[in-house]
């Protein structure tokens, strides 16, 4: 799969998730406020707002790594009690998983992310490997 190619399907994902979000909740602006803080806010019936949904696809990512890690001590059986229970591919699995989630979530905090990703790895490579080592 081309670099374009894994794009588009973050872009697909991302646009997945918020139009299952707005179908789920019924996303409608019921205004509320709560008479002892004042506090005003959108209530979406069962939805979460953008901040709040961007919230909870990055905590997904630590779910992910949470399957990562399982898949890790299933594959090396260090669970006594249960002996091995997951398969390296188990774990290749997992970390696509966690490489996908991380995508979502920063395509949902910046429309331009695959731009953001390229300057930051780029950033990062050189730092790493300094001109001329990579």
């Amino acid at each position: 799969m081309a670099d374009e190619d894994v794009w588009d399907s973050i872009d697909r994902l991302h646009d997945w998730l918020d139009a299952d979000r707005t179908r789920e909740g019924g996303a409608h602006d019921d205004r509320a406020c709560d008479d002892r803080t004042g506090d005003d806010r959108t209530h979406y019936g069962g939805a979460h707002d953008g901040r709040e949904e961007l919230l909870l696809r990055i905590l997904k990512l630590s779910e992910e790594v949470g399957e990562v890690a399982q898949a890790v001590i299933g594959a090396t059986g260090q669970n006594p009690r249960k002996g091995t229970t997951h398969t390296w591919d188990d774990v290749r699995s997992e970390l696509c998983d966690v490489v996908i989630t991380g995508l979502v979530a920063l395509r949902t905090l910046a429309p331009d992310a695959r731009e953001v990703f390229t300057a930051h790895l780029a950033g990062v490579t050189e730092r790493s490997l300094g001109k001329g080592r990579g």
